[in-house]
C-alpha cells in the first residue's frame, strides 16, 4: 500500500511539473507593412563599406547594407547586388594596414599599394586631380554608397566628373557624365530604402582642420534632405534614415591630444609650456584666427606628424620652435579648435532636426546615429558579451583611419538599423550575430 501511494504522489508530481513547463514559442517571422523586396541604400563611404582609409573588396562585403539585407531574406528580402570589385582588382583604392606597433606603442600603418582597381587620373581644370576607377560592370545595382558625396552634391549634374567612385558607376565616362546622384539611385523601381546622407556635408570641414572645406548652409541641407526624401517616397517606398553622428566625436579626432603631445615634448625640454594653435576667435563662419595656448578642447587629427612640435621655423624674429611659441602655431589644417568644434556640432545638431523633422513627416523609421555612437564614446557598450568601445583600434568599432567602422562596427551599425525598421513597421528582421564579424585586424 505504502509503495501505490508514493507511485500516486510521483505520478502527481509529474503530472504538475508538465502542466507548468512553459510554452516556449518562437515567433513567426514577419515583414509587418513594409515590402523588402527590392531594398536599395543611399549613401556616402559609410554606405559603400569604405574602411581603413579605403574602399576595397573585403570592405564592401560586409557593408552595413549587406548585412542588413541578408538578415532581411528571412522575412521577404531580395537580391542584394553590390558593386563589388573583382578578385583581379581586389584592393580597390587602396587601404591602411597595421603592420606593427613603435617603441613607444604607438601603430605603425603601410598602404596597400598592390592589386588596385585604379584606371586613370583625370585632371579637372578649376577642380583639381579625380582618381578614377575601373569601370563596375555589371546593369544592377542596390548600395549606392559613393565615398565623399556630402547631401549638397545630389543634385550637381557634373558630379560624376569629379567623384571617381560615383564615375566608376555611371555608364558615360568622366568628362561627358551629366546625370545626377538622385537621378542615378532612384532610376529603377525600388520597395524599401535607407539613407544615411549627410555626414559629410560636416565631416569635410571637420577633417581639414575648418582650413580646406565649408559646412553646407543649414537651409541648403533642409531643403535636399526634403527634396530627396520627397523623390525616395514618391511611389510609395518605405525606408530608414539615420542622423549624421557627431563627427567631432570619432577616434580621428580624440585619440593624439594635446595633453599627450605636450607631456612628450617636455620630456626632451622641460622649459616648454604650451602647444600653440591658430585658433577660430568665435564660433562663427566669419570669425577671424589667431595664436593661443591649446587646450583639450582643441582637437588634434589623427594624422597630424608630432614630430614637427619643436622644429626650427623661419620667422622675423629668427628661428623658433614649431607649435611651441604665438608666432609658430600648429597649422591650422592639422587640428580642429575649441570654436571650430561648436559650429561645427551645431551645424550638425542643426541637420539632425531636419532628418528627424523630415522622416516624421514621410512616416520613416529612424536610427538615431548621433545619439547611440555618441552613448558608445561615453558608456562603451557590450554587445554579444563583447566590450567594444570608440577606442582607436582596441575599442573594436572603429578601422584603422579612425573616421569609418570596422566589420563588427558595420554589424553593429546594421542591426541598430534593423531595431528601427522593426519598431517603425511591426516586422521582426532578425539581428546578425556580430561575433561572425572582426575589429582591426591585427598583423
Amino acid at each position: 500500500m505504502k509503495f501505490i501511494k508514493n507511485s500516486l504522489y510521483i505520478f502527481a508530481g509529474v503530472i504538475l511539473f508538465t502542466a507548468c513547463k512553459p510554452d516556449i514559442k518562437t515567433p513567426t517571422l514577419t515583414k509587418g507593412n513594409a515590402d523588402f523586396s527590392r531594398y536599395i541604400s543611399i549613401g556616402n563611404s559609410l554606405t559603400a563599406g569604405y574602411a581603413d582609409g579605403g574602399l576595397y573588396l573585403a570592405g564592401q562585403q560586409v557593408s552595413y547594407p549587406s548585412i542588413i539585407a541578408n538578415q532581411m531574406k528571412s522575412v521577404g528580402g531580395g537580391n542584394f547586388t553590390q558593386p563589388l570589385f573583382g578578385s583581379n582588382e581586389a584592393n580597390g583604392s587602396g587601404y591602411l594596414t597595421l603592420t606593427g606597433f613603435s617603441s613607444t606603442g604607438l601603430p605603425v600603418t603601410a598602404n596597400v599599394t598592390n592589386n588596385l582597381a585604379i584606371r586613370d587620373v583625370l585632371k579637372v581644370e578649376g577642380f583639381g586631380n579625380v582618381t578614377l576607377y575601373n569601370k563596375y560592370a555589371g546593369t544592377d545595382i542596390n548600395n549606392y554608397g559613393v565615398p565623399g558625396i556630402k547631401l549638397y552634391n545630389i543634385t550637381y549634374a557634373p558630379y560624376g566628373n569629379l567623384n571617381g567612385f560615383f564615375e566608376r558607376l555611371l555608364p558615360g565616362k568622366a568628362p561627358n557624365n551629366t546625370t545626377t546622384y538622385l537621378q542615378f539611385v532612384t532610376a529603377k523601381p525600388f520597395t524599401f530604402f535607407s539613407n544615411w546622407l549627410g555626414n559629410n556635408d560636416a565631416l569635410g570641414y571637420a577633417t581639414s582642420g575648418g582650413a580646406g572645406d565649408v559646412l553646407t548652409d543649414k537651409t541648403t541641407f533642409a531643403g535636399l534632405y526634403q527634396l530627396l526624401i520627397t523623390t525616395l517616397t514618391a511611389n510609395g517606398a518605405k525606408g530608414v534614415v539615420a542622423t549624421v553622428p557627431d563627427v567631432t566625436a570619432i577616434p580621428y579626432f580624440n585619440t593624439v591630444t594635446v595633453d599627450a603631445v605636450l607631456a612628450g615634448v617636455k620630456q626632451a625640454n622641460p622649459q616648454a609650456q604650451a602647444l600653440y594653435v591658430n585658433a577660430l576667435s568665435s564660433p562663427s563662419t566669419t570669425g577671424t584666427y589667431a595664436a593661443r595656448p591649446a587646450t583639450n578642447k582643441d582637437l588634434l587629427i589623427l594624422t597630424f606628424n608630432t614630430g614637427l612640435i619643436g622644429t626650427p621655423v623661419t620667422t622675423p624674429y629668427g628661428p623658433l620652435p614649431y607649435g611651441l611659441t604665438q608666432f609658430t602655431p600648429i597649422d591650422n589644417q592639422y587640428v580642429l579648435d575649441q570654436n571650430e568644434v561648436a559650429l561645427t556640432q551645431d551645424y550638425v545638431n542643426t541637420y539632425n532636426q531636419t532628418i528627424k523633422s523630415v522622416a516624421a513627416s514621410s512616416g520613416l523609421a529612424v536610427f538615431d546615429a548621433y545619439t547611440f555612437l555618441n552613448n558608445i564614446k561615453t558608456n562603451g557598450l557590450i554587445e554579444d558579451g563583447i566590450p567594444l568601445s570608440s577606442n582607436y583600434i582596441s575599442g573594436g568599432i572603429f578601422s584603422l583611419d579612425g573616421v569609418h567602422l570596422t566589420p563588427r562596427g558595420y554589424a553593429i551599425v546594421a542591426n541598430e538599423f534593423i531595431k528601427a525598421i522593426n519598431s517603425k513597421y511591426g516586422s521582426n528582421i532578425p539581428l546578425t550575430n556580430i561575433t561572425n564579424y572582426t575589429g582591426v585586424k591585427l598583423p
